[in-house]
């Protein structure tokens, strides 16, 4: 059994806080995201000492609003780009057979085909140089051709005239938000000192060195001075904002695209796997989310407003809901739609006016002296992206540090997971739980399914389900805000769990009672319970109105309505 003793509990935060304030250390990356997660965990099982600052939540931006999946980029084929490819699958397998496969899964996936002869050749050769690349990293089943009767049997709701066949291949995927917490927490487990609400304002500078950073604790305790022998700057589409610190000294711009996903609930779509189909613009994913949803997406539009809440339009949920529909024998409407999330991916500019032309390889520079960026790339691969930004963090390091362990690394609760997992009637029967219900929270948590299942030994009324949310126990919201960084009822609500894109009323109606759990763990009174449930509320009714507008200009005008959590809550409230 695994246990994890040091937790990310409000204690470590501070805790990290007064260390960084007090400590020089080797490296400090800016940005909670995959890639920034990814940085801390690579350097410090280097065994440097590390620091890591983040505006708002772990994964609070992009590294929570994917498609959630862990794959090669079957569609890079076509474009040539074999190297980007080959890279992804490799690291699809680190992912679900080493690194964490408790919180990552294979899913399948039904192709279809409309030309007789020329597309079946055409797109199952590419697949099986997809399959062929993957080599001894495999960690899929292989792919298979499918008539057209077999495709509408393990997808029923596939409309006949939408296809003359099919191939069936496979992906993996993840909760992206738990993964990107799940990164952090481990490198504090190693040793690094971690802090979310923690914004950096400015660059300290020794001369024309970057030796820290000026931030400030959004949580209430002033401003502190964080010096570190190299920064990296993680901060994804807020990269160019960083680099501006430094006169916009850089090699690269990011520019963000716009990605729009919406949920479903399960039983508006009937299939066995996921299903995958090209627009004129983008890439339309039906994905299989648990058991009870389905995610539909993406879209990709180029994005130049806000990049701290990108809003989803009307238009782009009738862009979803009208390519969907035309795979479907039932149509969806406008009602079948339980959540919506928008995300925006980091890429690096090019001269294309197209987003879904820019580049999705990553670039790692040193614009000055103890300063390194790291921008672009995609979620499969971001410990290929955090490996290299700490490569360059330490190559100017006068001592030999040692090479990135971060392949051989797995995160807290793989170590165990198996063996549990082969436990769950046993762990099902010792906690009075229904074993669907451990394999749920084995996907969550693995192997620290014990460190959870314990708080209900203790409190018996934490394994009731939450009312208004029941595939999630009581117990899940009080781990998330004493082992898991959890600060505000938008972490717990959107990040912690997925309540509030998995329930038609998107978290408002179980808010009091997620707020009532947690308030003695975070310390709140009534004020700050009334405050926070007060904060949420604005916040969804603010993205409900965003998604009646029909342009990005007036929906990100309705989003911004409802201030972020970390700015729109008194201090002292």
């Amino acid at each position: 059994m695994e246990t994890s003793a040091l937790a990310l509990s409000p204690q470590f935060r501070t805790r990290s806080l007064d260390r960084m304030r007090s400590e020089r250390l080797d490296v400090l990356v800016i940005g909670g995201g995959v890639t920034g997660g990814g940085a801390a965990l690579d350097a410090v099982t280097r065994g440097l000492s590390v620091g890591l600052v983040e505006a708002r939540d772990f994964a609070s931006g992009t590294s929570s609003r994917s498609s959630k999946l862990i794959h090669g980029g079957l569609r890079y084929l076509e474009q040539l780009n074999f190297s980007l490819v080959h890279e992804a699958l490799r690291e699809r397998s680190l992912i679900l057979d080493r690194l964490c496969p408790h919180l990552a899964h294979p899913v399948p996936f039904i192709l279809p085909l409309h030309g007789r002869v020329w597309e079946r050749a055409y797109i199952g050769s590419g697949v099986l140089m997809y399959d062929a690349m993957a080599g001894m990293h495999k960690a899929v089943p292989s792919h298979r051709h499918l008539s057209r009767r077999e495709a509408r049997r393990q997808f029923p709701s596939l409309r006949k005239d939408a296809l003359i066949g099919a191939i069936k291949y496979y992906d993996g995927q993840v909760d992206d938000a738990r993964h990107t917490m799940f990164l952090s927490r481990t490198a504090a487990q190693y040793g690094a000192a971690l802090a979310t609400s923690t914004r950096v304002v400015g660059l300290l500078r020794e001369g024309d060195r970057v030796v820290g950073v000026r931030a400030v604790d959004l949580e209430g305790s002033g401003e502190l001075e964080i010096r570190a022998r190299a920064v990296v700057n993680a901060a994804g589409v807020w990269t160019d904002d960083i680099q501006d610190m430094v006169g916009g000294r850089g090699q690269f711009n990011v520019r963000a695209s716009k990605g729009v996903h919406i949920l479903v609930p399960r039983n508006r779509i009937h299939g066995e796997t996921g299903l995958i189909a090209r627009t004129e613009k983008s890439v339309l994913f039906v994905i299989p989310w648990g058991s009870s949803h389905w995610i539909i997406g993406t879209t990709d539009t180029d994005w130049d407003l806000g990049l701290a809440h990108p809003a989803a339009s009307r238009t782009d949920i009738d862009y979803l809901l009208e390519h969907v529909n035309a795979l479907l024998t039932t149509p969806l409407t406008h009602d079948d739609v339980e959540g919506v999330y928008a995300g925006l991916r980091p890429l690096l500019a090019g001269e294309s006016d197209s987003t879904s032309q820019l580049s999705r390889e990553h670039a790692v520079t040193t614009p000055v002296g103890g300063l390194v960026m790291v921008a672009g790339g995609k979620y499969t691969t971001y410990r290929v992206m955090a490996k290299d930004a700490v490569d360059m963090a330490v190559s100017g390091f006068s001592d030999n540090v040692p090479e990135s362990t971060s392949a051989t690394t797995p995160l807290l609760g793989a170590a165990g997971y198996k063996v549990a997992w082969n436990q769950r009637e046993t762990i099902a029967e010792r906690h009075g739980i229904h074993v669907s219900r451990v394999e749920r929270l084995l996907g969550r948590y693995g192997s620290l399914i014990h460190e959870l299942l314990a708080l209900v030994d203790d409190q018996p009324d934490l394994a009731e389900p939450l009312d208004g949310a029941d595939e999630y126990l009581r117990a899940e919201i009080a781990y998330a805000a004493s082992h898991e960084g959890a600060l505000h009822l938008d972490d717990l609500l959107t990040r912690r769990t997925r309540i509030s894109i998995e329930t038609f009323h998107r978290g408002v109606d179980v808010a009091r009672e997620v707020a009532e759990i947690v308030a003695p763990i975070l310390g709140w009174d009534d004020d700050r319970v009334q405050a926070e449930i007060h904060h949420y509320d604005q916040r969804v009714a603010a993205e409900r109105e965003s998604q009646d507008k029909t342009d990005d200009q007036t929906a990100d005008a309705a989003r911004m309505g409802a201030p972020d959590v970390r700015q729109g809550i008194p201090e002292g409230a």
